[in-house]
């Protein structure tokens, strides 16, 4: 028989593998895009409605369709990842803010990638962007939530205002999200949706995204496009052919659809949590 400690043991070892699945059935998980008559792009993790077309698919690497752009020959269309890539590097509202994003993700030790993927899907990358719940710029960030993060009101601006303030705006987010990423160690997916419903509609879920659809949707696409912006080290390669190389990635490949408009996505709520929670 089992002794107590050897079956700790061998629970804990069982929960790495499927700590490890489930962040892997996460950023497999399909995006969907479809671009509105203002020319932004919003993305899904699922077909909303008919309106939406597939962006990324799948979790297979083929060097045969996913080159990098050096490798493509000519009137080849660009692999998706550096289409995705190349978005950031001619956007220019996004152009006008990298650098705090770059400040913010080093100060607070967050990946400037998922700050990218997070603005994305808050924001567009819009700096005035306000939601009808109340939540303000690039981070959509609630007036007390910045409150708790170190955005005091003064003489010349409210809370609200300041959030305007791109640098302000993303400082006070990142903050919130570090703040999470703590509260939640190891569970990205967990911080997520904690910024989009609140740190306590997760722990009231016990410790799981709530079953909220906005919620869920929101983390599959953050963590899609967090996948994709940094994917990781490819964990199997095999040879499918004469010079010719498929892999599994596991953070998911891109499907060969075009890059579909010139800013990434609408504003997305930010609930805000009870503070006496």
């Amino acid at each position: 028989m089992l002794t107590i400690h050897r079956l700790l043991g061998l629970l804990r070892l069982l929960a790495v593998p499927l700590l490890l699945l489930i962040a892997q059935q996460a950023a497999h998980a399909d995006l969907w895009a479809f671009v509105d008559p203002r020319g932004v792009t919003h993305f899904a993790a699922e077909q909303v409605d008919a309106r939406y077309e597939l962006f990324f698919r799948g979790t297979q690497f083929d060097s045969s369709r996913d080159a990098p752009a050096s490798d493509q020959r000519p009137g080849q269309a660009q692999p998706p990842a550096a289409r995705l890539l190349a978005f950031f590097d001619i956007s220019p509202d996004y152009k006008r803010v990298k650098h705090h994003l770059r400040a913010s993700a080093s100060r607070q030790g967050v990946d400037y990638e998922l700050l990218q993927a997070l603005i994305a899907t808050e924001s567009g990358f819009d700096a005035g962007a306000v939601s009808p719940k109340g939540a303000i710029g690039l981070m959509q960030v609630m007036p007390a939530t910045a409150g708790r993060f170190g955005v005091a009101a003064d003489t010349r601006r409210t809370v609200a205002q300041k959030l305007l303030d791109p640098a302000l705006n993303v400082s006070a987010g990142t903050r919130y999200l570090r703040y999470l990423l703590d509260l939640f160690p190891g569970r990205l997916d967990l911080a997520l949706a904690a910024y989009n419903a609140g740190e306590g509609a997760v722990q009231r879920a016990g410790n799981r995204i709530p079953a909220y659809k906005e919620t869920q949707n929101y983390v599959r696409t953050v963590l899609g496009l967090y996948a994709q912006l940094k994917p990781p080290a490819p964990v199997l390669a095999q040879r499918a052919g004469p010079g010719r190389v498929r892999m599994e990635l596991s953070g998911g490949a891109l499907n060969r659809g075009n890059l579909p408009a010139t800013r990434v996505a609408p504003p997305q709520n930010v609930t805000e949590p009870n503070p006496n929670e």
